[in-house]
């Protein structure tokens, strides 16, 4: 907005200056025509002001009132009258102030037809550049609206889908401490706190979309932690990332629904222990993370995924980048692959 107004005013600035060289430039043709130049002065101020306020008087109409196309004629049938109202004034008011001046008096009557004419091609180019202005300020109005609607829409979109993140894993959470508090209540009131400590951690991360390779590892070892509790000795995990990579940036809570559904996978379709391995590496301007996990391709169906981890996350980064190849899954030799690239913006 406050650079639409300072471009705004910028344009009216140099409409002003042309107008007062152009005025110039008339009283200059009057003397070197042979007219005083008091006479010449009076001539091109009077003309020229009235002018000026006549283009002033259709630019601004045109601010409001846009013609439909094809409708142009209306602005020309305009422009003339306009033209023509110029033509009177500047006659009525010459006359009234020089009208001592009899000999100049009647000059500047008989050129009446050439000044109708030059006025008339004024306005109309005034009226012209006028549309063209008004016309793009309006695209780019509604260009920036349309942009703010898709951004609160894509927004809106993000949010949904990391509230849905929440109760998808609260629940199975819930169930989990609920099969552990009669057979080991012990370790379902240590999943109780950390399953306090992972939420609140997520509260803070709703405040803030990005947050650094080193952030979200953090947070996620507090899943990782609850998630032992549920499988006990069954589940393995290991971290390996390059030291160059923990001050990169990614979407906050990305991690968790891929590891939960490499658990699904590793856990669910398989028997004894299962190793979740995550890795972050840097490639070009890119960080690359990639899960793996074990599974049983006689019982799953790896290269689809199943459930909202993998079509949650797929959809938020097109969200975010509007690109579809940033996150793809291999299943090879019973080991189910999910490799995310988060290009660093």
């Amino acid at each position: 907005m406050a650079t639409a107004l300072l471009s705004s005013h910028r344009v009216k600035f140099i409409y002003l200056v042309c107008w007062v060289i152009w005025a110039c430039m008339q009283a200059g043709i009057l003397w070197w025509l042979g007219v005083d130049w008091e006479t010449s002065i009076i001539d091109a101020a009077v003309t020229n002001t009235l002018l000026m306020a006549a283009s002033a008087l259709i630019s601004n109409n045109l601010q409001f009132y846009q013609p439909e196309k094809g409708r142009y004629l209306y602005v020309a049938v305009w422009c003339v009258l306009l033209a023509a109202i110029w033509v009177f004034a500047s006659q009525w008011t010459v006359t009234y102030i020089l009208q001592g001046n009899a000999e100049y008096v009647n000059m500047f009557f008989k050129s009446l037809p050439v000044r109708f004419s030059f006025g008339f091609l004024i306005i109309g180019w005034v009226a012209m550049l006028s549309i063209i202005w008004y016309t793009r300020q309006d695209q780019r109005e509604v260009e920036r609206r349309k942009a703010d609607a898709e951004k609160l829409s894509r927004e809106a979109e993000l949010y949904k889908l990391r509230q849905q993140l929440q109760p998808h894993f609260l629940f199975n959470s819930l169930n989990s401490i609920s099969a552990l508090v009669v057979r080991k209540p012990e370790e379902a009131r240590k999943m109780v706190h950390q399953l306090s400590d992972f939420l609140r951690g997520t509260l803070k991360k709703e405040e803030n979309e990005w947050v650094t390779l080193d952030e979200e590892l953090q947070h996620l070892q507090l899943y990782l932690d609850i998630e032992k509790v549920r499988f006990g000795h069954r589940l393995d995990t290991g971290v390996e990332q390059e030291e160059s990579c923990t001050h990169l940036r990614l979407p906050a809570m990305l991690l968790q629904p891929l590891v939960e559904n490499a658990i699904k996978f590793g856990l669910y379709d398989t028997t004894g222990m299962v190793t979740i391995t995550i890795r972050a590496a840097c490639v070009d301007t890119n960080l690359v993370l990639t899960i793996t996990n074990p599974y049983d391709p006689d019982t799953a169906n790896p290269r689809r995924g199943t459930g909202f981890g993998l079509g949650g996350v797929k959809r938020r980064l097109y969200l975010l980048f509007a690109r579809h190849d940033l996150l793809q899954t291999q299943g090879e030799k019973n080991i189910f692959t999910t490799t995310v690239k988060i290009p660093q913006l």
